[in-house]
């Protein structure tokens, strides 16, 4: 597996929510052309409805789709791996790579329902790859090799952001930066009515939000410094934001977002019902 992508065949199974959105986002950004992807879809109709919004080939073939693919994204959800994994496992080889997006499969799992020592990536992307803003954790499988691990980083980093973890954090990285949007949901939602509620026009108070959002994520990011630290910044003695954060910390903000990400963990080691 070299480490471009420019000769390779895609199979994307399981065009849904997140891989049809992966979908797009590889072919607006140029990594993969319409006629190096082959996608699948359950339902026919929906199939072609795809294919002609995409310019690329759709089918409801997962068989025929991984066999004419040098690397297989399987998208499916959790439940239906199996089957999936079934039907393909004849025309996946040792040549191909697997890679699962499919939240709580281990490696392990996928490597038993396959005939060959098929090299396996797991990855777990969220949504905002759909902007190429996104995060995805990656380990790989006992097949994959370190040029697996980078085609598979080719793929997402296209989209955002990668990093490498054991798969053991596979679940953690499931509950908060898989899960974790839908929290920053609320929370942008909740400070924009607030906004509303001391008086702001709705749209400004969303705007200000989502803008003081991003900036605040793009500090810790360039600058590499502690949260906190980057807190204590904004926080001048006996000004108004250690009044806000007071109310925080009395309305357990961090207690709580500490526990949807644990709760939201632990649901994602139960996704697969056959263990």
């Amino acid at each position: 597996m070299t480490g471009t992508l420019s000769q390779k065949r895609l199979a994307v199974l399981g065009a849904g929510k997140i891989g049809g959105i992966l979908l797009r986002a590889f072919l607006q950004k140029g990594l993969i052309a319409p006629n190096q992807v082959l996608a699948t879809v359950r339902h026919p109709d929906r199939a072609r409805a795809f294919s002609e919004q995409l310019h690329t080939p759709v089918s409801t073939d997962n068989r025929a789709a991984a066999r004419a693919a040098d690397i297989i994204l399987l998208c499916v959800k959790p439940q239906t791996v199996r089957e999936v994994l079934e039907e393909i496992r004849s025309e996946v080889t040792a040549a191909k790579l697997v890679v699962s997006i499919a939240a709580s499969v281990p490696t392990q799992y996928i490597e038993k329902h396959l005939s060959a020592k098929v090299p396996v990536v797991r990855a777990m992307p969220n949504t905002p790859c759909g902007i190429g803003c996104g995060m995805t954790g990656i380990c790989k499988g006992a097949y994959a090799e370190e040029s697996h691990l980078e085609a598979a980083r080719a793929l997402f980093e296209t989209v955002g952001r990668t990093v490498v973890v054991d798969e053991k954090h596979m679940d953690a990285v499931t509950g908060l930066s898989a899960s974790g949007p839908a929290f920053l949901y609320i929370i942008l939602e909740s400070l924009a009515e607030a906004g509303v509620k001391v008086g702001l026009p709705r749209d400004v108070a969303t705007l200000l939000a989502a803008q003081t959002m991003q900036g605040a994520a793009r500090v810790v990011l360039e600058t590499g410094d502690h949260p906190a630290l980057l807190k204590d910044g904004v926080t001048t003695p006996a000004g108004c934001t250690i009044d806000g954060i007071l109310e925080l910390e009395e309305g357990k903000l961090r207690v709580t977002l500490i526990k949807a990400v644990v709760k939201a963990t632990q649901r994602a080691g139960e996704l697969l019902f056959d263990k």
